[in-house]
């Protein structure tokens, strides 16, 4: 055990505490700066929002192909599986560089809009881009998720209320929802996690839109404000952390496992 609380003493603990008691060396009105600076609290409401939305919309296309996907057999399906979860081995920033290379100054659209005599659109470098390429970032991992899930279904439980004369909307409502309430709470807990701490994809396109991630970057990049810094990663981590506690205990234990 002795190399493993090493390790973990070294990589975890003390970076923690040392987070922790960073924001006391400007006082302990720091700690509270995501609440009281009107800068700081929006960034970290724009991060909520968007990734709150983010995850909405991921899990319900997410749940949507995942499920006809592990209900359908047809010709290419496990090649189609394939690329729609091919994104999940691209780092952010590969994926901002593919929204900009859609909405970007010399993107397609704006090339498109352009040659159109509509001028140069743009969306790449605010919160549409934001959202897109949040969006592309998280669909692999639901559809991914929900695929496995429906194909665990308990498929008897199902017949069973077709043969009672249960419409499809009443299956839906009773049986498919009942049994993947676990699966979306605990994919939709990592999603909102996952959206944000998204640090690559918010670098490379947040110009017009501040997210969380980005403020913090910020503060101790470039203006090696270390306090303040830590106190919003600390903000942040709370957050995060309460949506993954509260999906664990609503969820039921299996929900993050």
């Amino acid at each position: 055990m002795a190399p493993a609380a090493a390790f973990f003493a070294a990589f975890w603990l003390l970076p923690v505490v040392q987070l922790v008691a960073l924001p006391a060396a400007k006082g302990w009105e720091t700690y509270f700066a995501v609440l009281t600076d009107g800068r700081y609290f929006t960034s970290m409401v724009n991060t909520v929002v968007l990734s709150t939305v983010v995850t909405a919309t991921t899990l319900l296309l997410g749940g949507a192909v995942g499920i006809f996907l592990a209900r359908h057999r047809f010709r290419g399906r496990q090649l189609l599986l394939s690329l729609l979860t091919l994104p999940l081995s691209f780092p952010g920033v590969i994926i901002g560089f593919f929204v900009i290379l859609l909405g970007g100054r010399q993107g397609a659209i704006a090339e498109l809009g352009s040659a159109l005599g509509l001028g140069r659109i743009t969306f790449a470098y605010g919160l549409l881009g934001l959202f897109l390429a949040y969006l592309y970032f998280s669909l692999p991992r639901a559809i991914a998720t929900y695929a496995a899930a429906a194909e665990a279904m308990n498929m008897p439980l199902e017949e069973a209320a077709r043969s009672l004369g249960a419409s499809r909307l009443r299956v839906v409502r009773d049986v498919w929802i009942p049994e993947l309430a676990p699966t979306t709470v605990a994919c939709g807990a990592i999603l909102f996690a996952t959206s944000m701490g998204a640090f690559g994809t918010a670098f490379t396109l947040a110009s017009k839109f501040e997210v969380i991630p980005i403020t913090i970057y910020n503060e101790f990049t470039n203006y090696a404000n270390f306090a303040l810094a830590a106190s919003l990663s600390i903000a942040l981590g709370l957050v995060t952390w309460g949506v993954l506690f509260a999906a664990r205990r609503f969820g039921g234990d299996a929900a993050l496992r």
